[in-house]
């Protein structure tokens, strides 16, 4: 009788690769380590940063991190009171880590509410930046990631200098080529004025995937 090889079976003995998932984790953070010198980092960063390149594969992105000082602590103490976090997109939500949320704490998308459509319309604006005209009573607080739209931090940014509640601490990794740039440094330029500790990515470069990456690295009392 012949062999009868199946797909799973060529599968398995095509590729050489690692399997286990404990020891997947434990090298990638290990070639991390190798890659970037965290140590020129305040020590409540160094997490965060370690976290962001797990995200996105780049090591380079260290060059381009800025934070106001403490910031990283003040995030995890926010979250550890059990502060909202605020997103401007579901996919940043999606990628937050619920079980390290051990305060259970509210994540709230307003996106897609059904009347954002509206207001965007009425503002002259995008639905990203329309959306956050329903955060004001979440605000006080929370801990805000942007991790999409450009028009969400800039308006997020004219909300707190308009007066509105202030964050524990915004998370700026807006993405693109259009404004992306410009609003995390004027996140940057304004957050001290504005008593607003941040961390943010300066340049093109972000995403949800890097913003859910810094909420869970501020949830988690150590790598796991």
């Amino acid at each position: 009788m012949g062999t009868i090889i199946t797909m799973t079976t060529i599968m398995a003995s095509a590729f050489d690769y690692l399997r286990d998932p404990a020891e997947i984790y434990r090298r990638s953070f290990e070639l991390i380590d190798e890659a970037v010198d965290l140590s020129v980092l305040p020590g409540d960063m160094r997490g965060v940063a370690s976290r962001l390149v797990h995200a996105c594969g780049m090591p380079d992105i260290i060059d381009d991190l800025v934070f106001s000082d403490g910031a990283a602590t003040i995030g995890q103490a926010a979250l550890e009171n059990g502060a909202p976090i605020l997103v401007d997109a579901e996919m940043v939500g999606a990628g937050i880590i619920r079980k390290r949320l051990s305060r259970h704490n509210d994540i709230i998308c307003t996106l897609n509410d059904t009347g954002v459509p509206a207001l965007a319309k009425t503002l002259a604006t995008t639905r990203s930046a329309a959306a956050l005209e329903l955060w004001r009573e979440h605000m006080n607080g929370s801990v805000i990631a942007i991790g999409n739209a450009p028009t969400a931090l800039f308006r997020l940014l004219e909300l707190l200098d308009e007066g509105w509640p202030k964050p524990a601490l915004v998370l700026g990794f807006a993405v693109g080529f259009v404004g992306a740039a410009e609003s995390k440094q004027a996140l940057v330029e304004m957050a001290p004025g504005l008593d607003v500790p941040f961390i943010a990515l300066r340049g093109k470069r972000g995403g949800s995937a890097l913003a859910a990456s810094a909420v869970n690295a501020l949830a988690m009392d150590e790598q796991a």
